[in-house]
């Protein structure tokens, strides 16, 4: 692994970076003549092949800005420990430019094709985030094309910072980064796993807010944790570190499957761009609804689609011509509500929440994942508390409705249930909230007087409206 040298273009195309530049800034002009000529009372989406979003709208006509051409990397700086990226950049895209170098970023969310722009605008989270915070953390400027048409730079220290900081959890509806510069982490080549089980949620919880102020277990550093619940009295949490030399290595890209390996392996070893691809070959578990961990299936199922975006398009079309709830009535089963979150509770109250989960949702597994904040200088419009350890819980199906119960009745169950314990639910998904517990949870006055300057004509579309209304 090169550690050294001087800044690299990693764009996919053998260009020097001031070109790469100039790529850029002739991309950017384009962009915003094609803003510029977008009717004023059109709504303003982009054109993009893929989303991880879950909240499914109608097809719509409504034009899209074109932002293919922002998808390179287009500078790593070895001796920086930094990186020089465009919005539509993929994870899986920055992972591969920056591991050239002995690097990656701070945080990789878990899912290949998640755009840096949209971890950032959005929400993202993985294993380092209880040493590394959020994705946007390491952030130290943005360009952005806000609503009014300016492209504006934006960082802690800029005329923009009060964008900067309202930027993360605005979901597009601010302005959307072009550009962003992001800090970068040294890599060695493989990651330890222990897979260490717990019988209560209690003493589960305990070990993680002890891990997360300590980073190590047992006198053995930390550097990643996250957590499997399987059921009640089932839970393991999956502590990683960095290692030069790895006696085994495990391959979780073809027919073994990686979450089914955490009861039966208390030490793993993987290297590192296979750890943070881990959950991506079967979308964590979700691949199971559609079949393809049947050993049959599995080996007859091309490898090169064993990916979180292919099922993510499947399930998309599915919503969109309602198969399974066809299927469903054909059968004579129920109905089902997609119960599709991802939550932070304060970890001393996750025992709390996973209690109540179980007994009025019923879904596993369940992903557990530490989080404490990087930067103390606040992200109003996800307002977490700095030098608290929270627990994202991550879980992802459809759930049974009781007779007489409407669609919607478990998600505003959670909803209830986090504001209760003091937590907070990304917006990614469904929501169901009221606009005045919305604006309550996601601090309305800072989004307001925001909106009032970067998007005065409401170009873009309200928070509100975009992530509850889906619209």
């Amino acid at each position: 692994m090169d550690m050294g040298g001087e800044p690299q273009v990693s764009s996919g195309e053998n260009v020097r970076p001031g070109q790469a530049d100039q790529a850029h800034d002739q991309a950017v002009t384009r962009l915003r003549a094609q803003y510029a000529a977008l009717p004023p009372r059109a709504p303003v989406r982009l054109a993009k092949p893929t989303s991880n979003l879950f909240r499914f709208r109608a097809p719509s006509d409504a034009p899209g800005l074109d932002v293919s051409r922002f998808n390179r990397v287009l500078r790593v700086d070895p001796k920086a420990r930094t990186a020089d990226v465009q919005g539509m950049v993929t994870y899986e895209q920055l992972v591969d430019a920056t591991l050239r170098h002995g690097l990656m970023p701070l945080v990789v969310p878990q899912l290949k094709t998640i755009t840096l722009g949209g971890a950032v605008a959005g929400l993202g989270i993985e294993s380092s985030s209880f040493r590394n915070g959020l994705p946007h953390e390491s952030v130290r400027e943005m360009e952005i094309l806000t609503g009014d048409g300016r492209v504006v730079l934006a960082g802690p220290d800029t005329e923009h910072h009060e964008l900067f900081r309202g930027f993360p959890n605005s979901y597009g509806t601010l302005g959307y980064a072009l550009r962003l510069r992001i800090d970068l982490q040294p890599v060695r080549p493989y990651v330890r796993l222990r897979h260490v089980p717990f019988h209560t949620a209690q003493d589960c919880a305990t070990a993680i807010a002890e891990i997360s102020e300590s980073r190590q277990y047992q006198g053995q550093p930390v550097d990643f944790i996250d957590g499997t619940v399987f059921g009640r009295n089932s839970l393991y949490l999956t502590l990683g570190d960095f290692v030069d030399i790895a006696p085994t290595v495990s391959d979780y890209t073809g027919n073994h499957i990686y979450y089914r390996s955490i009861p039966d392996k208390s030490t793993d070893y993987l290297r590192v761009r296979d750890y943070l691809w881990r959950w991506d070959t079967d979308w964590f578990w979700c691949s199971r609804a559609l079949g393809v961990q049947h050993p049959v299936v599995r080996r007859l199922w091309p490898r090169q689609y064993l990916r979180s975006d292919v099922y993510r398009r499947l399930v998309a079309m599915d919503r969109r011509y309602r198969l399974s709830d066809r299927v469903r009535r054909l059968r004579g089963l129920p109905p089902a509500e997609p119960v599709i979150q991802d939550v932070e509770i304060p970890v001393e109250r996750l025992p709390e929440f996973l209690d109540f989960f179980h007994r009025d949702i019923g879904i596993s597994p369940i992903w557990l994942c530490p989080l404490r904040l990087r930067d103390d200088g606040g992200w109003p419009l996800y307002p977490l508390e700095p030098d608290t350890t929270y627990v994202n819980v991550g879980f992802w199906a459809n759930v049974p409705l009781r007779r007489g119960e409407p669609v919607g009745s478990r998600n505003r169950a959670i909803e209830r249930k986090v504001a209760e314990l003091g937590g907070h639910k990304s917006l990614y998904s469904d929501s169901y909230y009221t606009a005045e517990d919305f604006w309550r949870h996601y601090n309305g006055e800072a989004y307001r007087s925001l909106k009032q300057h970067y998007d005065p004509r409401g170009r873009l579309p309200d928070l509100y409206a975009k992530c509850v209304r889906a619209q």
